[in-house]
């Protein structure tokens, strides 16, 4: 039986559909409405598009957007400061409302944490050990505050400071709450990361942290970069924005670990 040939919207749609994934291998991420705008085409389209290429295994699906399918390479960092920018700020206020005055805290690497920092600014006589050179940049516009950054190595790429120097300023205190974010979190609760160095620094505020909140979005509940962290029966609470899958409902009902949910 002879196929019929592909109509012109069905080809218009293909030529796009590549020129989506093209645009995403060099920026990393693109928003929903930057697609639209520039092929001239509605939100709906679009996302119509994102669910094909998610299928076909071409781009990861996120929020708002697209993104690579990668499991040992983060998104840049420019489009991860805009990409579930709302969420992340709803994220930070529940957390800044759980943080008290005169409190100590780690804060790491991610801009989901870099969300937290901005809602803690106007919060009384902090005291901050971070690894993260833009949270100490925020925390730093409060004078009541005593910011402390860890030694290290400076990534260009995002201003964190990794490094063996980075872990051992981490392990030289012992404070109230660390603030960690995640990359990514697998069906089991296992917490997940793409860089070695980094997960080290966030392994040192696990263990040197009475309390540790962790602060993610949604979208990292579908990701699987490669580097174990821990797990996510180690956290005493997590704030994301909306309910966790129910696998990972359960791990921490098992384990009484708080869930707080970001409402609208």
């Amino acid at each position: 039986m002879t196929s019929l040939p592909p109509t012109a919207e069905q080809q218009n749609s293909q030529l796009r559909r590549n020129e989506i994934v093209s645009l995403v291998r060099q920026r990393g991420f693109v928003t929903i409405e930057t697609l639209a705008r520039q092929f001239g085409v509605t939100v709906q389209t679009i996302r119509r598009d994102i669910n094909q290429l998610s299928t076909d295994g071409r781009l990861a699906r996120y929020h708002g957007g697209a993104g690579l399918p990668s499991s040992v390479e983060n998104i840049d960092y420019p489009a991860r400061q805009v990409m579930n920018l709302a969420e992340k700020e709803r994220i930070a206020r529940l957390v800044a409302a759980h943080i008290p005055a005169h409190a100590s805290l780690f804060i790491n690497i991610g801009t989901t944490t870099e969300a937290v920092a901005r809602a803690l600014v106007n919060h009384e006589d902090l005291h901050v050990i971070t690894n993260n050179l833009n949270v100490a940049q925020i925390l730093s516009r409060n004078t009541n505050f005593r910011v402390i950054v860890t030694g290290g190595v400076v990534r260009n790429r995002d201003s964190g400071v990794v490094g063996q120097s980075a872990c051992d300023t981490i392990r030289d205190f012992r404070v109230d709450y660390g603030i960690i974010g995640i990359s990514g979190i697998d069906s089991d609760g296992t917490l997940l990361d793409f860089d070695y160095d980094e997960v080290r620094a966030a392994q040192a505020i696990l263990h040197n942290a009475r309390q540790t909140f962790l602060v993610t979005d949604h979208s990292k509940f579908t990701r699987r970069p490669m580097v174990r962290l821990g797990a996510i029966t180690q956290i005493s609470a997590l704030f994301t924005d909306e309910p966790p899958p129910p696998t990972i409902r359960a791990v921490l009902a098992a384990h009484s670990v708080a869930v707080h949910v970001a409402a609208l």
